[in-house]
Parts: C-alpha cells; structure tokens; sequence
C-alpha cells in the first residue's frame, strides 16, 4: 500500500471515531438527565477514575497509557460540559 492508501484508511478510521464519540456523548448527556432528575451532581470523580483506569488497563498499544488517559480525559471533559450545559438550559 502507499501512502494515500494508508491515508485513506485513516480517513475511515476518523468518521467511524466521530460517530463513535458522539454516541458516547448522546449517552452521557442522557446519564446527565437522570442525573439531574435525582439532583445528582454532574462531575463523578470515582467514575471518571474507574473509566480512565479502566481504559489504560484495557490498552495493548502502541499508545501509551498516558496518552490514553489525557486522550479520554478530554472526552470526558468535554462530556461533562455538554451535561451541564444541557443541565442548565433546562433550568
């Protein structure tokens, strides 16, 4: 394969990890409703650990675990905004 053939297999990659993560955030804005509902607070630190731990123990490479975990701390960031935007508009 060249290099285009290679890219192209990224490009992929990349559409099915945008549909991918945006199913993970319709679901966490989903969480974040039934959170709200039981006046539970959006920021979860023993979850976001478990994932994050999780996550790096699941991982085989060749990302580091390090870049695995600030990988998903950022999905996880931008989750826990959208919550509390979606949160307080509903106030």
């Amino acid at each position: 394969m060249d290099i285009e053939d290679w890219r192209k297999k990224i490009d992929e990659l990349d559409a099915k990890l945008l549909e991918l993560l945006n199913e993970r955030v319709s679901l966490a804005l989903e969480i974040g409703k039934i959170k709200a509902i039981n006046a539970k607070p959006v920021y979860s630190p023993d979850r976001e650990a478990y994932i994050r731990n999780r996550l790096k123990t699941l991982n085989s490479g060749p990302l580091p675990d390090e870049a695995v975990d600030r990988l998903f701390q950022m999905i996880i960031d931008e989750s826990r905004r959208l919550e509390e935007e979606d949160s307080g508009a509903e106030e």
